[in-house]
């Protein structure tokens, strides 16, 4: 049997040698001119194979291997593991701050609550120290007068008068004018009642036996603390202490 030439299959398109259609219709001409058929005119699989191998063609696949598939599929797995834990590993971050914060928050509060209580503990002694009763105070029945005249009078030149009168009843109550007065309670001492005596060496050295020196520590203490003797009198009428 003399068989037919076949045809050049080099004159089909690129399109036609390399697409799943193309190798498909290439087979039906090379299986219909040699006599060979395919189900509903089309080659099979297994026909088209040999035929084509012959003329160094092979079939496109239009599908992507299972091996393929299984590494697409084991790298889609591996990102979703990868985020998952990721989403986990900043709950626990978030959750660990908020433990940290509510801690540091209680510590802040437990710090503030001693402050406070030190600082009324220390308000307290003080006005344990300053309410002693006056009449604990030796009181020396002796005239106060100094080279500079009594020691009110020197308290007058060394302020205006309605300071003086705010001063004077400060000094009236602490000690009565008594330059040597001395709280047997607390130690406190001389005309304004300091507390110790010996702050009021840095107004001189004379502090125990010169009522200006004590009038001069006094009238600074209470310009510094309270702003004048009138703002310290009115504290003083509030807390029998100042």
């Amino acid at each position: 049997m003399n068989v037919p030439t076949i045809p050049n299959l080099s004159r089909l398109s690129k399109a036609h040698k390399y697409s799943a259609a193309g190798v498909a219709a290439g087979s039906a001409v090379v299986l219909a001119v040699t006599g060979l058929s395919g189900t509903a005119g089309t080659a099979s699989a297994a026909q088209q194979t040999p035929v084509l191998a012959v003329h160094g063609l092979a079939p496109a696949a239009d599908t992507t291997s299972g091996a393929q598939q299984a590494d697409w599929t084991s790298g889609e797995a591996g990102q979703l593991k990868s985020i998952s834990a990721q989403a986990d590993a900043a709950r626990k971050h978030a959750g660990q701050d908020a433990v940290n914060a509510k801690k540091k928050a209680a510590q802040d509060a437990a710090r503030k609550t001693a402050q406070a209580d030190a600082a009324k503990r220390a308000e307290a002694q003080q006005a344990a120290n300053r309410s002693q009763p006056r009449k604990a105070a030796t009181v020396e029945t002796v005239a106060l007068t100094t080279r500079g005249g009594s020691a009110q009078q020197i308290a007058r030149q060394m302020m205006s008068s309605s300071q003086f009168q705010c001063f004077s009843h400060i000094v009236s109550h602490e000690s009565g004018w008594n330059y040597r007065a001395v709280n047997a309670g607390s130690g406190a001492y001389g005309l304004v009642q300091a507390l110790p005596g010996s702050k009021m060496a840095s107004a001189g050295a004379d502090w125990q036996t010169n009522p200006a020196t004590q009038i001069r520590w006094g009238l600074s203490y209470m310009d510094g603390r309270y702003g004048s003797p009138c703002a310290a009198w009115s504290f003083w009428q509030a807390h029998s202490w100042y």
